[in-house]
């Protein structure tokens, strides 16, 4: 397959998309169905061209041709086959085509399951889709062509970067991607209602599922990220506050906010001028990751470090899709009906209280991670903004977000009774100050506020199950009763209650992690053993193995528990012979939802080596929360009224809606 075809195919799909930001909207303003009518087959033609091009790269690196400049620089012939497919993303060129075939398949998904949307608005809602996909694919031919040629074409590649040779990049960066580029849709719909000056329930309920896909993939793709660099940069952490995670994490937090605006303002139609400005944000929160990771203004494993002219032209992107987008903002929203009035202690106030602190803590990221850049470009001083910032400032607002995040659903809509909610979270505060307790009991080290933020994981935890159990009756009806009122509860009940409790396992974990974790460094020979957690470690040697195109120095351990055979272990220093580039290949052992964890350093001419050891308790439910918080998520969006969208009014409502009043 040519790589022609595949820069062919761009060119086409950029004419599509320019036909596709046009037309539609033209036809909306006009009234036109016929011009309006054109979006969806449009928008189908260039998903398919665009997928073409995608294809033809595929093709590229899965045959080894170097001719192609991407693929020599990304590519070795005997790499494993699945970083051949991986590498086609694991650059700046192939992740920003994968970026665009994302985008014109959510178009695509609307061109095929829009069905219920009100033509004008599905009309405006792929033109804007048009006007992204346009931008980015002009950026893609102008500065960052995926198909260049080499001549004449070298023999072999430069190999794939070390560091993304792994299972990891073969899924972080597609969910990743599918969470960042999700969230256009919010930002279309936003932008579409503000166009069409028409804002109401039923937008809520058509933005919320297209909102929910982009979060539950985003969250899988910040969490696999997560895992990924625990396990393959050897350092024994699983979130460091490097700029670009906190890329990802941005735009996560306002998605958050955004879910829980939208269910507002599908109850109430209340928060209207804010449900939009949390879509925008959203979106451009993504965009803004992009120009980070693209520009070249950052340093980092994550990053890819470009020419000057790709960051201009993507902040040139990112100033017209944000300043033209709140530009409409200013001047719609005044024209914006409010919706429905409501008391501080409500539903709505409890949810107006969880979109302030995750709005304040996406803010304080934000500050953390641009104020170094802003100060650098300004004066050219250099300073880093690391964990202990973020961690004062980001950790203390979740935890007021989290008490408030179990009021919230036991409070009734409009007006709410705090003393009685109060009063049926007995249970989850009875939990919260026993598993306090007995933490303190047990600890034997860590912080003193550890066992406070144990206690505040179980009240999450059984907090989001005491509001199925209330919904369900449970204890409080008979059985067959409680039983067919859980079979009858919508799905996004049980998701939400799930999710919420998925949040309270993530922090059981994290504070495990941070509060419990031991280290132990040692120089070992082999022979020698070392006790770390109620292990016994002995090193039996150092192996050497060839691999398909690295070289590993391998340490053999032995690990015993209670004099018993508990497995082996094999750490390894590893070395890529195209690019002669060292890395760490940490070894984990798991015990229930704890881990041992094992990571080489260099190895002396004695025959020794340095090894790292880290016991790190209840890790696993840092990412098992993640977990159950997507499962929330899917059930959310499998329940039937997120699917079918707003429902259309009966022909006797419809027909009394128009009759003259007497």
């Amino acid at each position: 397959m040519s790589p022609e075809i595949g820069h062919f195919a761009l060119v086409l799909g950029l004419a599509l998309a320019l036909v596709q930001s046009v037309v539609p909207i033209w036809g909306s303003r006009r009234g036109d169905n016929a011009l309006m009518a054109t979006a969806p087959p449009v928008a189908l033609g260039q998903f398919a061209f665009v997928a073409l091009a995608f294809a033809t790269l595929t093709h590229a690196y899965l045959v080894s041709d170097f001719s192609v400049e991407n693929v020599f620089m990304n590519s070795h012939s005997t790499k494993p086959l699945i970083y051949k497919i991986s590498g086609v993303w694991g650059n700046h060129e192939g992740s920003m085509v994968l970026w665009v075939l994302i985008l014109t398949l959510f178009s695509a998904l609307v061109a095929l399951f829009g069905r219920n949307l009100p033509l004008t608005l599905k009309a405006n809602v792929l033109a804007v889709q048009g006007w992204i996909t346009a931008a980015f694919l002009l950026f893609i031919l102008k500065t960052s062509n995926p198909f260049a040629r080499i001549t004449p074409a070298p023999m072999e590649g430069r190999d794939l970067n070390p560091l993304l040779q792994d299972v990891g990049l073969a899924i972080h960066p597609p969910l990743l991607y599918l969470g960042y580029v999700g969230f256009s849709m919010s930002f279309a719909f936003a932008v579409a209602a503000l166009i069409d000056g028409k804002l109401d329930a039923a937008w809520a309920r058509w933005v919320r599922p297209w909102t929910l896909v982009a979060w539950i993939f985003l969250t899988a793709g910040i969490s696999m990220g997560s895992y990924w660099a625990y396990y393959e940069l050897g350092w024994g952490g699983w979130w460091f506050w490097d700029p670009v995670e906190n890329a990802s994490l941005m735009p996560w937090l306002a998605g958050t906010a955004l879910l829980h605006s939208a269910i507002v303002m599908e109850k109430r139609e209340a928060l209207k001028v804010w449900t939009v400005l949390l879509a925008i944000l959203t979106f451009s929160l993504s965009l803004l990751g992009t120009f980070l990771v693209r520009s070249g203004v950052l340093t980092s494993v994550h990053a890819f470090a470009v020419d000057p002219e790709r960051g201009v032209f993507i902040l040139a992107i990112l100033v017209a899709f944000i300043g033209g987008s709140l530009a409409l903002y200013a001047w719609r929203a005044p024209t914006l009906k409010q919706g429905g009035l409501f008391a501080p202690v409500s539903r709505e106030g409890a949810l107006v209280l969880n979109n302030l602190f995750l709005t304040a803590a996406c803010a304080a990221v934000l500050v953390g991670t641009l104020y170094p850049l802003a100060l650098e470009t300004l004066t050219g001083a250099k300073i880093s903004v690391g964990p202990p910032f973020f961690n004062w400032t980001f950790g203390p607002l979740m935890v007021p977000l989290m008490i408030a995040m179990v009021f919230g659903p036991f409070l009734a809509w409009k007006r709410g009774d705090l003393v009685a909610v109060t009063q049926r979270l007995t249970l989850a505060f009875a939990a919260a100050i026993l598993a306090t307790l007995v933490a303190y009991a047990v600890s034997t080290g860590g912080p003193v506020m550890a066992p406070l933020f144990i206690g505040l994981a179980f009240y999450v935890i059984v907090g989001a199950l005491l509001d199925i159990a209330e919904r369900v009756q449970l204890f409080r009806a008979p059985a067959a009763t409680s039983l067919a009122r859980a079979r009858g509860l919508p799905r996004s009940a049980w998701g939400a209650a799930i999710a919420h409790a998925g949040v309270g396992v993530m922090l059981l974990g994290i504070v495990g992690e941070t509060a419990y974790k031991q280290e132990t460094i040692v120089q070992m020979r082999p022979g020698d053993s070392v006790s770390v957690a109620g292990w016994d470690i002995t090193l039996q040697g150092l192996v050497p193995v060839q691999g398909p195109n690295y070289r590993d120095l391998v340490a053999r351990l032995t690990v015993r528990e209670g004099g018993v055979d508990a497995g082996t272990l094999a750490p390894a220093k590893r070395v890529y012979t195209a690019r002669a580039m060292p890395t760490t290949e940490a070894a984990l052992k798991t015990r229930g939802v704890s881990q041992l964890y094992v990571s080489p350093g260099d190895a002396g001419t004695d025959g020794s080596i340095a090894l790292r050891f880290f016991y790190k308790p209840m890790v696993l439910l840092i990412w098992i929360g993640t977990l159950v918080m997507m499962l929330g998520g899917a059930l959310s969006l499998s329940d039937r009224r997120l699917r079918v969208g707003a429902p259309k009014p009966s022909a006797r409502r419809a027909a009394a809606a128009v009759q003259p009043a007497e």
